[in-house]
């Protein structure tokens, strides 16, 4: 009977790191390449990529990851909006960011650093969509970075309004 515990258990240790070992390679597996025409770029110190040194996501692989929304004032438009797009702290946990911020490039190369400890502090969000409908290049769109605004009198500020940046091309993790 002895024998026989000993190998359940030697089987068992084995079974626990086999399991642990797949799945540390399902977290370091690369990234599925988007299907569409990529809308952001990923790079920097990241650990996940599906493209040389990069993660790149067409808006489908975007709302794979799960969604949140949003419902705030902004300076930008006289009435609450209802933004609806992917958590930052989701999105940096699909890539495996192992930085402490992240530079945000928009497509006139307008750019901010952001603390990645906002992402998660402040729930912030990059936006696809703006009252429902996906936002166009003309509107802000197709990404826009999105903090809670009227949840906290802080983020009613020049600093994280200049954080916010629209027309989101591209995110490096420095």
């Amino acid at each position: 009977m002895g024998r026989l515990h000993a190998l359940g258990a030697a089987i068992g240790s084995v079974a626990v790191l086999l399991f642990s070992f797949g799945f540390a390679l399902a977290q370091d597996a690369p990234l599925a390449r988007p299907t569409e025409k990529p809308i952001l770029t990923i790079s920097g110190k990241i650990t996940v990529t599906n493209a040389t040194g990069a993660a790149q996501f067409d808006r489908q692989m975007l709302e794979a990851l799960g969604t949140a929304s949003i419902k705030t004032k902004t300076p930008w438009y006289p009435e609450p909006v209802q933004f609806e797009g992917v958590p930052l702290a989701k999105l940096m946990k699909a890539v495996g960011a192992e930085g402490q911020t992240v530079v945000a490039t928009a497509l006139n190369d307008y750019s901010a650093e952001i603390p990645i400890q906002d992402f998660t502090a402040y729930n912030a969000i990059l936006a696809l969509k703006r009252d429902g409908k996906y936002m166009p290049v003309q509107d802000k769109g197709p990404l826009f970075i999105i903090y809670p605004y009227d949840s906290n009198p802080e983020l009613n500020t020049q600093k994280f309004y200049a954080r916010s940046v629209w027309q989101v091309k591209s995110l490096v993790v420095k």
